[in-house]
């Protein structure tokens, strides 16, 4: 067992899984015979990107960033909002990979610590992630925002994840993500112990200083066996 900690929970998105939405989006226009360019996707990028931040803050629902990010496609194609964001999330299951590191990390894991994902994504996208890559064993908790009606790092999620986790100590409770302002600020809010997977070599910002910074999962293995 990892006596330091009863819980590992991770981020979903760019922390365990590759999260590439430009192929995403190309397998599901592909189905309405659009090339979906990259201009195309950065002006997609441009609405989505505004709207996650709005989500994050709380000051829209999911089912408004649903919705809005593909209004301006939907109107052009002549079908629902729902039809294409449901179908994104079929594509984004179906392209998925797990991150360098993520295999072999669960693998190490299992049997020594309860393992859970918290992520500000969909539900039906985790599920489809997990069954697919034979990963189901591994983990004993999936919590979406989806299903809290809260985003990271609004502390309800994190106290429902501790809810359903049977309350331990906090500090007992490790998180690990790739973004700063949602999973290391709202794990640090609510006590957890916290790492920040830093893959892409950005600059810390001043005020958020979490316990341990990894630059890939592999790093997060030695780790773990440096602190057992």
């Amino acid at each position: 067992m990892l006596a330091k900690w009863e819980w590992i929970l991770f981020d979903a998105d760019d922390t365990l899984f590759y999260f590439d939405s430009f192929s995403g989006l190309k397998k599901l226009f592909r189905k309405y015979d659009i090339y979906f360019t990259r201009n195309d996707y950065d002006q997609y990028q441009f609405v989505n990107k505004k709207l996650w931040i709005d989500y994050q803050n709380n000051s829209i629902s999911l089912s408004t960033l649903q919705h809005d990010r593909f209004k301006e496609w939907a109107n052009r194609l002549d079908v629902t909002t729902c039809e294409l964001n449901n179908g994104f999330i079929k594509a984004m299951g179906e392209i998925c990979t797990p991150m360098p590191g993520a295999r072999d990390l669960l693998s190490h894991l299992y049997g020594k610590v309860k393992i859970g994902i918290i992520t500000n994504g969909f539900t039906a996208l985790q599920e489809a992630r997990i069954t697919r890559n034979c990963f189901s064993k591994y983990f004993n908790l999936l919590i979406a925002s989806e299903q809290v009606g809260y985003a990271k790092p609004h502390p309800e999620i994190f106290n429902f994840a501790l809810n359903k986790m049977s309350n331990p100590v906090p500090r007992r409770v490790l998180i690990v993500g790739d973004t700063l302002e949602s999973d290391i600020v709202g794990g640090i809010n609510a006590g957890f112990s916290t790492c920040w997977l830093n893959h892409d070599g950005r600059k810390k910002p001043h005020g958020i200083n979490p316990n341990w910074q990894i630059t890939c999962l592999r790093e997060l293995q030695d780790l773990l066996n440096k602190l057992l």
